[in-house]
């Protein structure tokens, strides 16, 4: 077996890989990075990307669908699910192949593929035929699709995400399990581009959304679309002739069954460190056998042991695993001093139409905060100016601020343009601006983001803090 000896040995090549490897090499030049499967990051092969090609087929078969509003005539719209496919998949490869080339341009004897293991708290063994014995360890293993075992019912027409975008064409019909981020796109997406679609979840959930009152008002705007039931009663699931039957429970017609071609299991990820034999790497683990890490370093206990991304479960999105990457990797460079990492505030977006985001503290986040002390503001986008123009006039924004202090907190928002107004919003908490300071700050007219000063008037009124600001617009009509 071939024995190397390295300063920092990186478990996994997906986005916290590559950054804590750039991070590392800043420090030294002994090091391994060590993959398992394919080169190309999550995002790039499965997540962010290709979900995105699949929702602008949709979004634009929506929008031809909606022009009659506006007196247009789009004629009969057609939606040819080859040339979906081919497109989502073309155009994912190009993805995928930048992330290879960037890998690829990493010394070669910084590169190893295959299998590691933990064979004690500094070896690895890879493959059973490289053992690395390392001084440091970044686990950045990613997560992959966790399907509950009653769904593997459907057979072979159970697929998950990673499964989609390699279709040829689109089916005639898809159940989905899981309302989450991944099941409201693909699911909106596929219903959108004419196929029928049902969703059921477990426990009243509605992708990440924590505040009661979008919750609500989101479910009814999905259930406009497509049958959604973030509670569903499903008595079975079975592969039958032509697909999958599903029978559940329906609050109106009692029992039925309906037959899809396929389920879509959108169930969660679940982190990839149960193959790694992480049992011995002498860190504590908790209950189901995951590494206990502080947050703010990315440490295991007091180890010389890291772990970053998608693997530890905690914020499963791209930007925070390139941060954890980078706070891992500064600490596996600098060990055995170790630095709590600077992180951002917390952002994130889900692409339905109208779009999800959440920045911020969640307002239960903030109630316990503020002990309480706290106020809410809102907006809706029904009635707002130019949501009206374009015809997008559907969602609420509510902003949350503490009382005495008078600072932003957080929000939560269902609505149009919410990935761009997300970002000014955590820019401002980021920056710890008053809601006072906020309002300062210029809107232009007509535009989406005036129902963002709307709602911060209305968070301003409510908290025990200062003056009203006064209206600048008082001739346009409610909520612009």
């Amino acid at each position: 077996m071939e024995k190397r000896e390295v300063d920092v040995a990186i478990i996994g090549a997906g986005t916290a890989g590559m950054v804590a490897y750039q991070r590392v090499r800043k420090a030294t030049d002994n090091v391994v990075l060590i993959e398992g499967d394919q080169y190309g990051t999550t995002c790039a092969r499965v997540g962010c990307m290709p979900s995105k090609l699949l929702l602008a087929a949709a979004d634009s078969a929506y929008q031809m669908a909606q022009a009659d509003m506006f007196g247009v005539s789009a004629g009969k719209i057609s939606v040819d699910g080859k040339r979906v496919m081919a497109r989502v998949r073309s155009e994912r490869d190009r993805f995928v192949d930048s992330v290879i080339r960037s890998v690829e341009a990493f010394p070669e004897e910084h590169r190893l593929k295959g299998h590691a293991r933990f064979d004690g708290p500094n070896r690895l063994i890879v493959d059973n035929e490289t053992e690395i014995h390392a001084q440091r360890i970044i686990i950045a293993t990613g997560s992959r699709p966790n399907i509950p075992g009653f769904l593997k019912e459907a057979k072979d027409r159970l697929v998950v995400n990673d499964d989609i975008f390699e279709w040829q064409d689109l089916p005639e019909s898809v159940v989905v399990f899981g309302p989450g981020v991944i099941g409201l796109e693909l699911g909106q997406a596929l219903s959108r581009l004419g196929v029928r679609v049902r969703m059921f979840g477990v426990g009243g959930a509605v992708g990440p959304i924590q505040d009661d009152s979008i919750r609500e008002y989101a479910l009814k705007r999905f259930n406009e679309e497509f049958p959604l039931d973030p509670d569903g009663d499903v008595k079975r699931v079975e592969r039958v002739d032509g697909g999958v039957a599903v029978t559940f429970t329906d609050g109106r017609a009692g029992e039925k069954t309906e037959i899809f071609e396929y389920l879509l299991a959108a169930t969660g990820r679940r982190p990839n460190v149960d193959g790694l034999d992480i049992q011995n790497a002498d860190i504590e683990l908790d209950e189901k056998g995951m590494p206990l890490f502080d947050p703010h370093t990315l440490r295991c206990g007091q180890s010389h042991i890291f772990i970053a991304g998608d693997a530890n479960n905690d914020l499963p999105l791209l930007h925070e695993a390139a941060d954890e990457g980078r706070i891992a990797g500064n600490n596996a460079a600098s060990y055995p001093e170790v630095r709590a990492g600077k992180r951002s505030t917390p952002l994130a977006v889900v692409f339905t139409d109208p779009q999800i985001a959440s920045v911020g503290l969640t307002i239960d986040e903030v109630d316990k905060h503020c002990a309480g002390r706290f106020a809410v503001g809102e907006v809706s986008f029904e009635n707002q100016g130019r949501s009206r123009v374009i015809g997008k006039n559907s969602g609420l924004l509510r902003v949350y601020g503490e009382h005495g202090s008078g600072l932003f907190m957080g929000a939560e928002m269902f609505g149009p343009a919410a990935e761009h107004i997300a970002h000014l919003l955590a820019w401002s908490a980021q920056r710890r601006l008053t809601v006072s300071e906020m309002l300062e700050m210029p809107f232009y007219h007509p535009v989406i983001e005036e129902g963002v000063r709307t709602a911060l008037k209305d968070l301003n009124r409510n908290l025990n803090i200062g003056p009203v600001p006064e209206d600048d617009c008082t001739d346009c009509g409610p909520g612009v």
